[in-house]
């Protein structure tokens, strides 16, 4: 084992597939960051959860399978390209290699000259925050597909309950204008 990676996610929950990949980056790496993508946004149908409860499901769920070489650390977006993986570094302990699968975040690494590795997906069909969420807001099967710290500290929150109340109110820009805070 070698040195410490940083893997970046939106983690919109935290499902089955994000513990896996962790599971695999520690079996290569000493340690793991854990990078909170898009810490800044939370009540939208795509980022449901704040920092803080992405943050606990992480801590919840490695603590649960007793994995312990860990960082988590919430990383906001700048929205500036040419200066995002600055931003990271600045935020983040210091890391050999970066896991991540938005191509975006690849190439913006790459760039900057640091070694990137695209972990495969774990049965994306069913293990992506998009379809959880999904399936989350239509009252389907959802809990088997996080790890069960996950789906406690979810019902914790009356998190299915927020799912639905924003996709209730969306509009292309979000919640409608009278609903905003």
């Amino acid at each position: 084992m070698e040195g410490r990676a940083l893997f970046i996610g939106r983690f919109q929950p935290f499902h089955r597939g994000h513990l896996a990949t962790i599971q695999r980056i520690l079996a290569a790496h000493e340690e793991v960051i854990v990078g909170i993508g898009s810490a800044q946004y939370s009540h939208t149908g795509e980022n449901p959860f704040t920092a803080g409860e992405r943050y606990e499901m992480i801590k919840r769920a490695l603590d649960a399978e007793e994995i312990h070489d860990y960082h988590i650390v919430p990383i906001p977006d700048t929205h500036v390209h040419s200066v995002w993986v600055s931003h990271v570094t600045s935020l983040v302990p210091r890391f050999d290699v970066v896991y991540s699968n938005s191509d975006l975040v690849v190439r913006l690494f790459r760039e900057h000259g640091l070694k990137v590795i695209s972990p495969p997906l774990i049965e994306r069909g069913r293990l992506s925050g998009r379809e959880i969420r999904r399936r989350m807001r239509e009252g389907a099967a959802w809990e088997s597909l996080v790890p069960d710290a996950v789906a406690k500290y979810i019902y914790e929150i009356d998190g299915i309950e927020r799912l639905r109340e924003i996709h209730k109110y969306a509009t292309p820009y979000g919640t409608r204008e009278d609903d905003s805070p």
